[in-house]
């Protein structure tokens, strides 16, 4: 797995793709949820003008729920 890890950056195939593409609309939704909950500003299209501070505290608020829904998910298969 490292390997192919490795030879994927080394030709440089992009690893910003979407594992389930179907997710997309989801995530961007999530996404400007917490950016509003923020007080972080978004716009449709380009967001260069945020800071990376900013672009950091969504994406991590984005896993931090990611990771609250999956554990909600398998305690309640178990």
């Amino acid at each position: 797995m490292l390997q192919q890890f490795q030879n994927n950056n080394n030709t440089g195939t992009s690893r910003n793709r979407k594992l389930v593409p179907e997710a997309r609309q989801a995530l961007d939704q999530m996404k400007f949820e917490i950016a509003g909950q923020l007080g972080i500003n978004l716009q449709q299209g380009y967001n260069g003008n945020i800071s990376a501070k900013d672009a950091g505290r969504i994406g991590g608020n984005m896993v931090k729920r990611m990771i609250e829904q999956q554990q909600r998910q398998m305690a309640g298969r178990q």
